[in-house]
């Protein structure tokens, strides 16, 4: 058997394990259920990759996240080890072809999903695979009381049924004591090894910032910090903003956010990773696979959702334990632009109840009737048709997907794209000299910015509304305008498939989960009271805060953090006050003799008799004692 530390020299280049990897692995290779708890970047897939490269056979990775699993079998294919996923739409025929590829083509990966393991055809393949070792990513998404929580993990211990001697690592980031038990419990592990490794990190200071300027902040932050940076923004089109405004102030950034393409992505990836552009602006899409270790600054120019994420993204920054920061920006607008989103994209049970029934009748299924067949769905549309909000539907349809209610596929999230191949004037004189296309023209323009530049997405029922015309309509105009070879338009199949998986019940099928779904809404705004709670507590260290947060409750001050910052300045002020007051009973003392009677060290009171002799409040008299003027 080849050593863990020969596969990570040669696959990875790296000449030791970070602390506790090793022990993870060996406990891993030993056989045992393991339970791994690491902060954002401490090297969690090497926990499992190597074992799983170790031993004979297949490791299975389950994983919430697409982007995630392509982006982790593609870098293991860069690193010449086989690994695959199971593409969303891939038909039985195909998935049969792939077990086989993985069965005799010494596949060493397999990346699925928790909702794919539920399939019966793909829970009878694996009984036929040579499974090594069983991963859980993001392994929280099994708790209720975790900051994602996903129903379908619950179903991930139907593997101990399929392979009973197959061990299970489970993986996390963010986890408390309670959603560690859950993980234990949910996935029947046998007396876990439980690894953790805390939170502290004490080269990164936290800070918390109440201005109103946040653009004039920004400037000034960079004109001091030279470091590589990250900057998370809450929307796609503030990602392009606020890096053209640090572009135009001097700064080199580029932007980055899940709307762009994928070469638009690895561009702004790398110019950022080579410090072409040392500055990202980026959504929280902006995360997976970056090992950078010279960031030295993380800004939320806008609040994150939850403490969890705040930690996983300020965690970016400091890889190599120099000094670094992480800067919050808030106000007052801030907060109540938070709550307002929260309460709009937070259902009540009877809303979830009447979108799922609206559902039905929209596609005319009966009571008591199951679709067999998917069908074309647009949320736009189905939004308009029963006069509800956008992001509450949105929701919703999440909710009773993760309950398994209804599937929809990934081209729910996917958009047609579009690029203008012309000149910007000459598509302008066109418009002049075709009024019926005229109006078109310009609202393309104003609604999307880059098409001349880029591939934008779009929506044709968004294009629609701002025409006053109907989706029909534009696309018939795209495609004339794409015939006349001024733009290059490529139509998503459909907004999205939505295929229903139980017979229609209205608000039987809700009741069932009503108490699991109440408990998810609890948390959501539980976790959004924890984060403002969080950033308006400046009385308290913010390392101590964050740590207690996650169960840890012996840490010390950071000292480096905007409350400890703070706090130090008023001591510091403070000694210089008691030293006048001690010179007005005194009238005469040494250094020493202050420092004595104010039970001080003596380097800090030499520091604040300079200041005071500076600042004309003392003298020293001829005798070298200090007296106040």
């Amino acid at each position: 058997m080849i050593s863990p530390e020969k596969i990570l020299a040669q696959y990875w280049g790296f000449s030791q394990f970070r602390t506790p990897q090793k022990e993870i692995i060996t406990a891993v290779l030993e056989e045992k259920d393991v339970i791994t708890l690491l902060p954002t970047g401490g090297g969690k897939s090497l926990c499992f990759q190597i074992p799983g490269l170790v031993k004979e056979g297949t490791c299975l990775v389950i994983s919430p996240l697409i982007a995630l699993m392509q982006d982790q079998v593609e870098n293991l294919k860069k690193l010449h080890i086989k690994a695959v996923t199971i593409p969303s739409g891939t038909s039985p025929d195909e998935i049969i072809t792939l077990f086989d590829t993985i069965k005799f083509g010494n596949v060493k990966f397999l990346y699925i999903s928790p909702e794919r393991l539920q399939s019966p055809l793909i829970q009878q393949k694996l009984t036929e695979v040579n499974l090594n070792l069983v991963a859980i990513d993001e392994a929280h998404c099994i708790s209720e009381w975790g900051y994602d929580f996903r129903p379908s993990y619950r179903n991930i211990k139907i593997l101990k049924n399929l392979n009973a001697r197959v061990p299970f690592i489970a993986l996390t980031a963010t986890a408390n004591k309670r959603v560690l038990k859950d993980i234990e419990e949910n996935l029947e592990l046998k007396s876990p090894k439980i690894f953790r490794k805390s939170f502290s990190r004490k080269n990164l200071a936290y800070q918390v910032f109440k201005i109103e300027d946040k653009l004039q902040r920004l400037l000034q932050i960079f004109t001091k910090t030279k470091t590589p940076a990250i900057v998370y923004v809450n929307s796609r089109k503030k990602t392009e903003e606020i890096a053209n405004f640090l572009n135009a102030n001097g700064f080199r950034s580029g932007f980055y956010h899940a709307g762009l393409s994928k070469i638009n992505k690895q561009i702004s990836f790398d110019n950022w990773m080579t410090e072409k552009t040392p500055i990202m602006v980026a959504t929280n899409a902006f995360g997976m696979g970056i090992d950078k270790p010279n960031v030295g600054l993380v800004i939320h120019y806008n609040l994150p959702f939850s403490l969890e994420n705040y930690v996983q993204e300020t965690g970016r920054a400091g890889r190599n334990n120099k000094k670094s920061f992480a800067a919050l920006f808030y106000n007052e607008h801030d907060i109540l632009m938070f709550k307002e989103q929260l309460q709009k994209s937070l259902p009540t049970i009877l809303e979830i109840k009447e979108i799922h029934k609206k559902l039905y009748q929209y596609f005319r299924i009966a009571n008591g009737e199951i679709a067999e067949t998917s069908f074309d769905f647009n949320i736009l549309e189905f939004s308009k048709k029963y006069n509800f909000s956008v992001l509450k539907t949105d929701a919703v349809l999440k909710i009773i997907s993760n309950y398994g209610i209804i599937e929809i596929t990934d081209n729910y999230n996917k958009k047609s794209t579009l690029k203008f191949i012309t000149h910007h004037s000459a598509i302008l004189k066109f418009g002049e000299k075709n009024k019926s296309l005229s109006n078109f023209i310009s609202v393309l323009l104003r609604t999307y910015g880059g098409l001349f530049d880029n591939e934008i997405k779009i929506d044709e029922f968004f294009i629609a509304k701002k025409a006053g015309i109907t989706s029909k309509k534009v696309i018939e105009n795209l495609e004339i305008l794409q015939e006349l070879e001024f733009l290059e338009y490529i139509p998503v199949q459909a907004a999205a498939s939505l295929l229903f998986l139980v017979p229609r019940e209205d608000d039987k099928t809700i009741n069932r989960f009503a108490k699991n779904i109440q408990q998810f809404l609890y948390q959501k705004n539980k976790k959004a009271a924890d984060l403002l709670r969080f950033i308006k507590n400046d009385a308290l260290c913010r390392s101590i805060q964050l740590l207690s947060y996650f169960d840890e409750h012996t840490a010390e001050k950071c000292g480096i953090c905007d409350v400890c910052l703070l706090e130090r300045k008023s001591i510091k002020e403070n000694l210089s006050e008691k030293i006048i007051a001690l010179l007005k009973v005194e009238k005469m003392l040494t250094s020493k003799e202050i420092s004595d009677s104010l039970h001080s060290n003596e380097k800090d009171i030499l520091i604040h008799l300079r200041n005071l002799l500076a600042l004309d409040k003392i003298f020293l008299n001829h005798q070298n004692k200090f007296q106040n003027k």
